[in-house]
């Protein structure tokens, strides 16, 4: 009778250990905070509203974009003609913000703007029409019901460093674990960062942790530690090496290159065969990227005529690099220090855009360089009107730009940063990383509210599940072992008479 109160008595005191650990594992309400960052980009805006749990706020991996919203018609820059027009054009982005984000949380959630390249090309050529756009944004935001942290033009070393750390937090790469499972993380390589490859329409950037960096070239280093790990960072921001600004950089090359200044006709290999462009000289030269290529001609417009051939446009395309100078022990292009290439790389924005039309980025197992360069070169040698029929639906200027783009790109990772057929499957071509676009804008909130702490957050060596549990198994071991003491020394009536 004894025995057998006290095995229901275990039993008892083992089920009430486990609902203890049940009940003290339930989640709890969630507390969502949010944040919006705004991209004015050189060619478009957008806006992206992110939400994290209030209880998590020091832990990585936990930021998501719930919501993400284009601005219609041209990026800030494109207004410097109208500055009073460029606040106004956010209204209904920040209307659709309004409606994802609870009213009672409007007045708490930051909204920051960073403006990249096109608002620093138009700070070079006009200092006024910039302040006169960021003043007409800001009271914008500012009339907005929500919690106005700034809007500035961010420099391009900025750019480079948020995209790094938007890929990697996103990837978990910053992610540190406490106590034993530490020295388990540590044996394999996730702790590995990944480098940035971004690409807009004025600039691009390419940013990557290298073992080899040297102190050859301080400004193009930076430092970080967050997580308790130190990270020495390399980056670097091409002006005018954008898409757009490399397309009229070549334009600019061609012109003056030209033999002949009588005729306003210039035949493109970089447009599909049958296209044709008509381009104002006047606004052409106006661009600081092309600017000191400026050149007397008798016509004020220029007519450009597409041939479609791919490796006469890789020829033009690669002239744009200047590959004659290196100061340094290695070079990218234009004598700019670029230490060896290390670890994988994620490309995005344009990078993404424009290669994924291309049908060229096919992950987990990425195309071969050669195949990639085929399909691009197959690309560029379809007709105008069979491309434009084929894809109806694109406006025509995007498409008409592809095969440039396609062969700029190429040109860029191949000529520029010297990526080769060996390592040319390290590129992977990020449009979302999960829920959120890869871009620079989540690691600029990120850094803003200081939502990856510099050191690890102080913490218990396990969970409080782990915690829990360990408890219940002890227990189970304590009433077993006690069940078992008893047994052996008070053994029942049944097994004396055996024994007798």
């Amino acid at each position: 009778t004894i025995l057998l109160i006290l095995g229901f008595l275990s039993i008892l005191a083992v089920i009430a250990l486990i609902a203890v650990a049940v009940t003290q594992n339930q989640p709890l309400p969630k507390n969502i905070k949010y944040g919006i960052v705004l991209d004015a980009g050189s060619s478009h805006t957008n806006l992206y509203v992110y939400d994290w749990p209030a209880e998590k706020e020091n832990d990585t991996g936990v930021v998501k974009q719930v919501e993400v919203c284009k601005v219609e018609g041209p990026g800030i820059s494109g207004y410097s003609h109208a500055t009073e027009k460029a606040g106004p054009s956010l209204a209904q982005c920040l209307q659709q913000a309004k409606e994802v984000i609870p009213s009672a949380q409007h007045k708490e959630t930051p909204v920051y703007l960073g403006a990249t390249a096109g608002m620093r090309l138009l700070r070079l050529q006009n200092g006024s029409a910039a302040d006169k756009v960021l003043s007409s944004v800001e009271n914008t935001l500012r009339s907005a019901p929500f919690n106005f942290q700034g809007a500035r033009i961010i420099t391009g070393q900025e750019e480079g460093a948020y995209g790094w750390i938007t890929i990697n937090y996103l990837l978990g790469n910053f992610k540190q674990v406490s106590g034993w499972k530490r020295f388990l993380h540590s044996l394999k390589s996730l702790s590995e960062t990944s480098g940035a490859l971004d690409l807009g329409g004025a600039s691009t950037q390419i940013t990557f942790v290298s073992k080899d960096l040297t102190s050859e070239s301080p400004e193009n280093q930076l430092y970080f530690r967050l997580y308790g790990k130190d990270y020495r960072v390399y980056t670097h921001s091409f002006l005018c090496y954008g898409k757009d600004q490399a397309l009229q950089q070549k334009l600019a090359r061609d012109l003056q290159a030209s033999t002949s200044t009588s005729s306003s006709n210039l035949p493109d290999p970089c447009f599909h065969k049958g296209y044709e462009r008509t381009i104002n000289i006047s606004d052409f030269f106006r661009n600081p990227c092309t600017s000191d290529k400026k050149k007397e001609l008798p016509f004020s417009q220029l007519y450009i005529k597409g041939e479609g051939d791919y490796q006469k446009c890789r020829e033009n395309i690669q002239k744009l690099f200047n590959k004659s100078n290196c100061p340094y022990s290695s070079c990218s292009f234009n004598g700019i220090y670029l230490p060896p290439l290390q670890g994988d790389f994620g490309a995005f924005s344009a990078f993404y855009f424009v290669m994924n039309f291309l049908n060229v980025t096919s992950e987990p197992n990425p195309l071969a360089l050669n195949k990639v360069t085929s399909a691009i070169e197959s690309f560029c040698a379809r007709p105008w009107q069979e491309v434009k029929t084929a894809y109806h639906h694109i406006k025509e200027k995007y498409l008409s730009e592809y095969c440039f783009s396609g062969a700029y790109i190429l040109s860029l990772l191949e000529n520029g940063y010297e990526f080769t057929e060996n390592n040319w499957q390290m590129i992977h071509f990020l449009g979302k990383i999960g829920s959120s676009d890869a871009g620079w804008t989540l690691g600029y909130m990120l850094n803003l509210t200081n939502m990856i702490p510099a050191e690890e957050p102080a913490g218990p060596p396990l969970s409080h599940g782990s915690y829990v549990g360990l408890m219940v198994l002890c227990s189970l071991v304590l009433v077993s072992v006690l069940l078992f003491a008893w047994l052996l020394f008070h053994k029942p009536k049944c097994l004396q008479k055996g024994i007798v």
